[in-house]
């Protein structure tokens, strides 16, 4: 019998432990193995468990090292865990590429020496040792600062007060601590016992990355024709797709997202509503990718050419919008990839080619790929793929089912992006179980769909927008979805209008990168029967849209209103930065955004946002507002502690830590608040 090999496990490398421990450090992603994630502009948080022996002071700061392996900014890191040794500090990444940071730490024999003196100062202990050791301090200290520096010069003249025995022992205290010292101090410290952590990777990626507004379409569908006469349809082109980005775009939207627009397959073509036998009219499922007219780097006939596909990306260009285009990687029967790479599919054991199967369901119209019988071959087409697609102007790619594929294929096929078009972004379409969505996330993917549009109560909801910022921030970025073509919750099907208003206010607040399905306008609500999705579903045919009515109902005021106020709120467009505040009723949801001045231009950003969650009542409650967490002062009464301007509305209102709010789902089913602290 032959023995098997198999790969060789690696043995963890062995690192020694610093004279000052720093372990558990954050972001940290496998062990260090793989990059977390960083954007151009938002402030990540370091944190790192650093301690020492004995009694004596410590201090921490993280430090972050440009591409050119420069130290460009160094950041104090405070204990967030008293007791547990926990320190946190925050840094800022200015500009696209791999970054790195690390944590240092050393001695504080200053710190020490006050908290020690301030005690024996009391009780009048060893007063003549305790000025002799700050003499001691002060003038080691000198040694670390720059001759001619003005530091070296208040803390010379600090020693020289503090080594007067004549003077009183509160002279000479105040002459050792004095603010001047101390900030000293803190840009020259001593360098005595400092210990360094291992340095840790960041993929720091354009803004896009992380905040979007999406507007998806199904290409076809943009000015397609009917004529009840012959009862024929006459499809949408890629030309006619362009007509309307103006009014996409006069929304806020700024990422436009094409479904598949390659050649639909014939056999075993979808009918309507997913019939299994189509009609001699229906255009089928762009997501059966491949006919005789080409496949993943062709265009459908009806929808045009090349050239025409260019005219689309030059006039959302026009309008300030990026191109993002769906890549299912799948194969009608009809694909070319069928006869000329058959070792790219699995073959039954009759010898047929495996149609894709969630049994008892059967999709005989889409053949997926199989990624171990050929690596190389399927890597390298689809590869050129990708780079046919890049050349014609898109910068980003929802990638559809990419869980169904292998992950080492997909962050060798993303590292190889990062190095070659750092510029391309793309999107995981993988509604699936948390591991692989999180790991989706770590290989590589730039953004996340998400389990948003199942999380309807209050509490499901505070604990997922935690779970977003705080918990997998670090390797999965966001993307709020309320619908999609495929997804239509009972929650939408029944809430009516002010279901689709809770739940894009919802979105818009609550991720950087948000986005709807055409049609969400007019309320789309009714799905198939026995189906979470819509009936008369665009995927399987052509439909006509009058989006007059979105004037009517509200929608397209909404809408337009929430990408404005993201536009004027950097809060909004950042992830790490969620507080959930508490409320009296279970039906109003409140959280705040903050953002710190270094991302906001010198200034701070803050943002609090109540939804009403009932689709059909009026709800009213008390909210408990965590004064700290929104960066300002609490007051032992009742006084009103900020200013807060309702975006929404326009009305402002004077606000303490326990504001009443009445949310009306026919009126107002929110408040946007812009926070301005009160002057004392």
């Amino acid at each position: 019998m032959a023995k098997e090999s198999f790969p060789a496990a690696d043995a963890a490398p062995f690192r020694p432990i610093g004279r000052i421990p720093i372990v558990d450090v954050s972001p940290c992603i496998e062990n260090g193995s793989w990059p977390a994630k960083g954007t151009v502009g938002e402030s990540f948080p370091v944190q790192a468990t650093v301690f020492r022996e004995g009694h004596d002071l410590l201090t921490a700061e993280c430090v972050l090292v440009n591409p050119q392996g420069k130290e460009v900014q160094c950041a104090e890191m405070r204990d967030v865990s008293p007791g547990l040794d926990r320190y946190e500090g925050w840094l800022t990444p200015t500009a696209p590429g791999s970054w790195e940071f690390f944590v240092r730490a050393r001695f504080d024999p200053y710190g020490t020496w006050k908290r020690n003196a301030q005690i024996k100062l009391e009780t009048g202990t060893d007063l003549p040792l305790i000025f002799l050791e700050a003499e001691q301090i002060l003038k080691r200290a000198l040694k670390s600062m720059p001759r001619g520096s003005e530091e070296r010069r208040i803390v010379r003249e600090a020693a020289a007060q503090v080594g007067k025995k004549r003077s009183s022992a509160e002279t000479r205290f105040a002459a050792a601590t004095s603010g001047q010292v101390a900030a000293a101090l803190a840009r020259y410290p001593l360098p005595e016992g400092v210990s360094v952590s291992p340095r840790f990777r960041l993929n720091v990626d354009r803004i896009r990355a992380l905040v979007g507004s999406w507007y998806e379409i199904f290409p076809r569908t943009v000015g397609a024709k009917y004529n009840p006469q012959t009862k024929q349809w006459t499809s949408g082109t890629l030309r006619t797709a362009a007509e309307d980005l103006p009014r996409i775009r006069a929304m806020g939207f700024d990422v436009i997202y094409l479904t598949p627009i390659h050649p639909i397959g014939t056999t075993y073509r979808k009918g309507r509503n997913n019939c299994l036998k189509a009609g001699a009219d229906d255009p089928g499922s762009p997501y059966a990718v491949g006919s005789e007219d080409g496949g993943h780097d062709a265009i459908h006939p009806a929808l045009g050419t090349f050239g025409d596909f260019d005219f689309f990306v030059s006039r959302a260009r026009e309008e300030g919008m990026e191109v993002a285009l769906d890549l299912a990687l799948q194969c009608s029967p009809d694909h070319p990839w069928v006869k000329s790479h058959p070792e790219w599919f699995t073959q039954r054991a009759d010898g047929t080619i495996a149609y894709a199967e969630n049994p008892p369901k059967k999709y005989q119209d889409i053949y997926p790929l199989n990624f171990d019988r050929d690596p190389e071959g399927l890597y390298r087409e689809i590869k050129k793929i990708l780079e046919l697609w890049i050349k014609h102007g898109v910068t980003i790619f929802r990638v559809d089912n990419p869980h169904t594929k292998p992950l080492n294929f997909w962050q060798r096929l993303l590292g190889d992006f990062r190095k070659t078009h750092p510029d391309v972004i793309f999107l995981a379409e993988a509604f699936t179980r948390p591991p692989m969505m999180q790991t989706l996330g770590k290989i590589g993917f730039h953004q996340s769909y998400t389990y948003f549009a199942w999380r309807n109560e209050k509490h499901e909801l505070e604990s997922y927008l935690w779970e977003v910022s705080h918990q997998t921030s670090p390797q999965m970025r966001p993307a709020f979805w309320p619908t999609t073509h495929d997804i239509l919750t009972p929650y939408m099907q029944r809430g009516g209008i002010p279901a689709y208003a809770i739940r894009a206010v919802l979105a818009a607040t609550g991720s950087p990168t948000w986005g709807i399905y055409s049609g969400y306008e007019l309320i789309e609500n009714i799905a198939r029967p026995g189906a979470e999705e819509p009936i008369d579903n665009e995927k399987y045919e052509f439909k006509l849209r009058n989006f007059l009515v979105a004037k009517y109902n509200g929608m397209e005021t909404l809408l337009t209103m929430l990408n404005d106020i993201r536009s004027r709120h950097t809060a909004l467009r950042r992830l790490r930065n969620v507080t959930v505040h508490p409320t009296s009723d279970d039906k109003i949801l409140c959280f705040s955004k903050t953002c710190r001045p270094e991302e906001n231009g010198g200034k701070a950003d803050r943002v609090i946002v109540a939804v009403n969650l009932d689709p059909y009542a009026s709800r009213e409650a008390v909210i408990e507002l965590n004064i700290q967490a929104l960066g300002l002062c609490p007051r032992p009464d009742p006084a009103p502690v900020m200013e807060v301007y309702d975006e929404m509305s326009g009305n402002t209102y004077l606000w303490n830590a326990r504001p009443y709010v009445r949310l009306d789902p026919h009126g107002q089913v929110a408040h946007i608040m812009s926070v301005r602290p009160l002057q004392r």
